[in-house]
């Protein structure tokens, strides 16, 4: 017999509340079966449940999850999920590129700014005092 696993038991292997599970299913990513009013799940939704997540930390939306896992039960060979995920992991990939390169520029912008605040204030010790000194004392890492 298959393992099975209750919402609790799954919520606890994840760390996730029942209630996220429960989205997931709504969201038709999850169908676990049904005994009474308790749901039961399989490996299979185990496994599905781990894919979820993985997406979803990587930053893939829920409709790329969705379209994974429905090419995944649909293409035997695997061969239009592996295209459809490479094609959709590549296109995140430059997007974090992009938005690294975007935090690197606004960062040094920041650091440039604060430089120009502690170098005004140091020459004028007035404002250094009205600040306190240790407000001024404290710079950010380069």
């Amino acid at each position: 017999m298959a393992e099975l696993f209750t919402i609790g038991e799954l919520a606890s292997a994840f760390a996730l509340s029942p209630r996220a599970i429960r989205f997931y299913e709504d969201q038709g990513l999850l169908a676990p079966e049904r005994a009474g009013t308790q749901r039961i799940y399989s490996k299979r939704d185990r496994a599905r449940l781990q894919l979820i997540l993985r997406g979803k930390r990587l930053g893939f939306s829920l409709a790329d999850i969705r379209e994974f896992l429905d090419l995944y039960d649909a293409d035997g060979t695997k061969r239009q999920q592996m295209a459809m995920t490479l094609e959709r992991t590549r296109a995140r990939i430059a997007d974090l590129e992009q938005q690294l390169e975007d935090i690197t520029i606004t960062l040094a912008e920041l650091r440039d700014m604060e430089g120009d605040i502690l170098s005004y204030v140091a020459a004028h010790p007035k404002t250094q005092a009205a600040m306190g000194g240790d407000i001024v004392a404290r710079r950010t890492a380069p």
